[in-house]
């Protein structure tokens, strides 16, 4: 028999993650952030760091509301419930940026212009037009993100930034798996599509784990993570992910996972599949939140 935390996430059919969304959706608004209380920051330096995650995060969530919805309606011709199923993961992530619009005023912030390096890695993502491209750079992007909030969760105390990064981690886990899920219904429909993302798998999978080199000096004041710890867990969270996934044939490059220091064998057999049946149920619920994973 097998056991619940190998199952893929093939083994929950689409009217499983649109039954999710649905309840999520239905309490998604009863949930807030507590900003009546200022945070006491040990400096302006720290506040500004603050600023600059969240303009960060802000980004990601614009970034997957867009192309979420995009491909939904692209998607209704072939699958309603599956456009359906994009629908509400847009919405969730539209959710995520009012919340973190009024975190970042709360923080006596605002909206900034990203810098060169997001701007560089957004452009390229805004100018993909294929599905399957469109499906495996957000699925990336998901999971670098889910990494980063619950590295940072494990090192921050204020309440509110707490709060939200709860929320964030939370959610964002759901959506690795979900976005698999996707990317399954792709490659489904045109199998030699796969052929050609490898080289942009591989190329992509590269510029994730550098790009806490960029990003690092801007938010480590608040977020206290260190640009090779941060990289080391990108390596590691997305092999997990593809290698949960090996019907995908996207194996990240063994020689640079070790270059990170990750064992590409230990993680090849570990079981801990952030794309398992048991991650997703895990994540689903939106009173809780699981971080003993990094």
């Amino acid at each position: 028999m097998i056991a619940v935390e190998t199952l893929a996430a093939k083994d929950r059919p689409t009217s499983w993650w649109k039954a999710a969304l649905e309840r999520r959706a239905a309490r998604m608004h009863e949930e807030y952030v507590d900003l009546k209380e200022p945070i006491p920051f040990t400096s302006e330096a720290e506040r500004r760091a603050a600023i600059k995650f969240f303009n960060a995060a802000l980004r990601a969530e614009e970034s997957g509301l867009r192309q979420a919805h995009e491909l939904a309606d692209e998607v209704a011709a072939w699958d309603a419930d599956l456009a359906a199923v994009l629908r509400l993961y847009g919405n969730e992530e539209g959710w995520h940026r009012e919340l973190i619009t009024a975190y970042l005023t709360y923080l006596g912030g605002q909206v900034e212009p990203m810098g060169r390096t997001t701007r560089f890695l957004y452009g390229l993502y805004a100018r993909a037009r294929r599905m399957e491209t469109i499906v495996l750079v957000n699925l990336m992007f998901e999971t670098i993100g889910a990494t980063t909030y619950r590295l940072a969760l494990g090192r921050v105390s204020y309440p509110s930034a707490r709060h939200m990064l709860t929320i964030l981690t939370r959610d964002e886990s759901f959506h690795v798996p979900l976005n698999v899920h996707f990317l399954r219904h792709v490659r489904a429909r045109n199998p030699g599509a796969f052929r050609r993302l490898r080289p942009i798998f591989q190329l992509t999978f590269c510029a994730l784990l550098c790009l806490p080199w960029a990003s690092r000096p801007k938010a480590k004041a608040f977020d206290r993570i260190e640009r090779a710890d941060l990289s080391r867990a990108y390596a590691e969270q997305l092999a997990r992910v593809f290698f949960g996934e090996p019907e995908l044939g996207l194996a990240p490059p063994r020689w640079l996972l070790r270059l990170f220091g990750v064992d590409p064998r230990l993680l090849a057999h570990d079981g801990a599949s952030a794309t398992s049946v048991l991650a997703a149920e895990q994540a689903e619920d939106r009173s809780e939140v699981h971080v003993s994973a990094l």
